[in-house]
């Protein structure tokens, strides 16, 4: 697992516990590899009678299984217009979670749920 350092867990005012950094980051920075354990499609309607049902992230070629991250990956918030995006790495099991935008020390790190800053389909809970 990589991550910069200074990424630190808080509760947020709406949204539960989100990630936030305690240095200024760049767009374009790596701020975490996050290793995931794969769930196969077989046991995906498992995880939705579970707390972990919204925090998994669709896996696999086909979207038909699903995967926990490790290290902060499945404790980061979803807005509409992020501040950072993730990348799925199926070969290597990893999400890597990159700035799209500067972001300044003490500010959430954001990502979009559906995989695509501005998409804004509706979430399977409210905000």
């Amino acid at each position: 697992m990589l991550q910069v350092p200074g990424l630190y867990i808080l509760e947020t005012e709406n949204s539960g516990r989100g990630v936030f950094t305690s240095i200024d980051l760049s767009a374009g920075d790596l701020i975490e590899i996050c290793p995931v354990i794969e769930i196969p499609a077989v046991e995906l309607s498992i995880i939705h009678k579970t707390v972990l049902h919204d925090y998994y992230f669709v896996w696999g070629e086909d979207n038909k299984s699903c995967a926990i991250a490790l290290g902060f990956g499945s404790l980061y918030n979803h807005a509409v217009h992020p501040n950072a995006d993730f990348i799925l790495d199926f070969e290597n099991k990893t999400i890597e979670i990159m700035a799209i935008t500067d972001i300044p020390a003490g500010k959430e790190i954001t990502i979009n749920y559906h995989g695509e800053p501005g998409d804004d389909e509706k979430l399977w809970f409210p905000l």
